[in-house]
């Protein structure tokens, strides 16, 4: 095992910087989770696994910087679905502004895949934007940039149509689209803040697999036991409700991700990687069974 770094982790409490959390534990890593509150069952949990808390807000840079200060590295990331592009481009700038005040060593940013291609699609542009900033602030950096995740299949979007033996998604069913899991994005981030030198300056776009409609439903068929059909439908059944996301499901369709898979392989061997067929297989996919209801109870 390399020696070991006290990484600070934004997002700890979500799914990515969860599993950020458990792949530097697992490594036998310091981890000190960024939180707003201190005191929520999900930061006793954290507790509970030996994780530091600190206590910050976006919109309190001196609480970024003290969280910040005394440590080795940062994993930052943020997100437009709480309060959309312009609050997560702010974020994201915070936390690098942050990093650079506190002398961290090295700054780890999780964006998307394909954000520096001029995609149109504002979560995309918004994360960019973040990207171009660090570039010129001077930290430290590594940019990780994961494609679909494998993990939204169980989201509440996907789920119902599950329950009705539907895969649905706005985009053709012999599409092929680049997923990847989340433990992946876990472990290769804890990878590259192990091999700092080795990726300071970098930009990866990180994926597992590449299965298209068809694909996914008859393997989530395979492993639920269930008939699942994949169901195709157009981009602008979106549109009403998401410009944003009926804009990247079209964008997924015309041009699409392009990270190196194979090369990903071979760069990172220590990244236990999943294919969609191996995630589908540890998920419990009894969740199937219960009604939303009971899942939110």
């Amino acid at each position: 095992m390399s020696q070991s770094i006290n990484v600070l982790v934004t997002g700890a409490t979500g799914n990515q910087g969860g599993a950020v959390v458990q792949a530097l534990l697992n490594r036998g890593h310091q981890v000190r989770a960024l939180t707003r509150n201190s005191a929520s069952p999900a930061a006793d949990r954290l507790r509970e696994q030996g994780v530091e808390i600190a206590v910050g807000d976006f919109s309190d840079q001196d609480s970024l910087v003290r969280a910040a200060r005394g440590v080795d590295a940062v994993y930052a990331m943020a997100t437009p679905f709480e309060g959309g592009v312009e609050q997560e481009t702010a974020q994201g700038i915070a936390v690098a502004d942050a990093a650079k005040a506190a002398g961290v060593g090295h700054l780890v940013y999780s964006s998307v895949a394909s954000a520096d291609r001029a995609t149109g699609i504002p979560h995309f542009e918004s994360k960019y934007e973040i990207e171009k900033h660090i570039l010129s602030s001077g930290v430290p950096y590594t940019i990780i940039a994961p494609v679909f995740f494998m993990d939204n299949m169980l989201l509440p979007w996907v789920l119902p149509g599950l329950r009705q033996g539907k895969l649905a998604m706005a985009m053709p069913a012999t599409r092929s689209l680049q997923q990847i899991a989340v433990a992946d994005v876990g472990d290769i981030a804890a990878s590259v803040f192990e091999r700092r030198d080795a990726f300071i300056g970098r930009r990866i776009d990180i994926a597992g697999d590449e299965p298209t409609g068809d694909e996914a439903a008859a393997i989530l068929s395979k492993v639920t036991g269930r008939e699942i059909r994949y169901e195709g439908f157009s981009p602008d059944v979106l549109r009403a409700e998401s410009e944003d996301m009926a804009l990247m499901f079209e964008w997924f369709d015309t041009t699409g991700y392009a990270a190196d898979i194979k090369g990903l392989r071979r760069d990172f061997p220590d990244v236990k990687w999943h294919t969609f067929e191996e995630w589908a297989h540890k998920q419990d996919w009894t969740v199937l069974d219960r009604s939303s209801s009971e899942i939110a109870t």
